[in-house]
């Protein structure tokens, strides 16, 4: 069984991620931190109910790689998004057998955090990035509980894709989670908070 676990904000730096969802939610990412193994880094806001959204770049002062970065940064390029959502499962070898093609589980650490995606090879996850990132974590609280409250909690995260129907059907009996939802059109996430200061869409 997958939980939603987190959303991820790509941008072209992480100075600009930052600065566009504190635009548009009106709440600043706080601190994160670094991924040597894919050469980048991120900032995190907290939400409600146990989750967060995690603004990713690629890091300037990290050497070169001989393979692909995650979330298909490579490629990325533009305004930020958001670009990726993230799924955990307490069974990551179950998940992959479930959904196979979205890669292979990469062991990664961040101060006294520990936890395995399932990443491809390419970096490039199925239906043009709408499919969700697999995560399991193996360290002993999750990285949401020290997170300050924001007082941002998702509404709906909306799958746009031209076989929407086909990755609903995939993930149904995985997925069941009233917020996520699919519809066709053009292959983007839109996600869509309660603030403070009332509705605000991230796209």
């Amino acid at each position: 069984m997958l939980e939603l676990d987190h959303i991820a904000v790509t941008a072209t730096t992480l100075d600009e991620g930052a600065d566009w969802v504190h635009r548009c939610l009106g709440a600043v990412p706080g601190p994160g931190g670094q991924h040597p193994h894919f050469g980048t880094h991120n900032r995190l806001l907290g939400l409600e109910d146990g989750l967060y959204l995690e603004v990713i770049a690629i890091d300037p002062d990290a050497a070169p790689l001989g393979y692909a970065r995650w979330f298909d940064l490579d490629h990325f390029s533009g305004a930020p998004c958001v670009g990726n959502w993230i799924c955990r499962t307490d069974d990551m070898e179950g998940a992959l057998a479930a959904l196979p093609d979205i890669g292979a589980p990469v062991a990664l650490e961040r101060g006294d955090l520990r936890w395995r995606m399932a990443v491809p090879r390419d970096g490039q996850l199925p239906f043009d990035e709408c499919h969700p990132a697999i995560i399991q974590w193996d360290s002993a609280h999750h990285p949401a509980a020290s997170l300050l409250a924001s007082g941002v909690a998702l509404r709906r995260l909306v799958i746009c894709h031209p076989e929407a129907d086909a990755l609903r059907r995939r993930l149904a009996g995985h997925l069941s989670d009233q917020r996520v939802v699919f519809e066709p059109g053009l292959a983007t996430i839109r996600a869509e908070f309660d603030t403070p200061a009332g509705l605000r869409v991230l796209g």
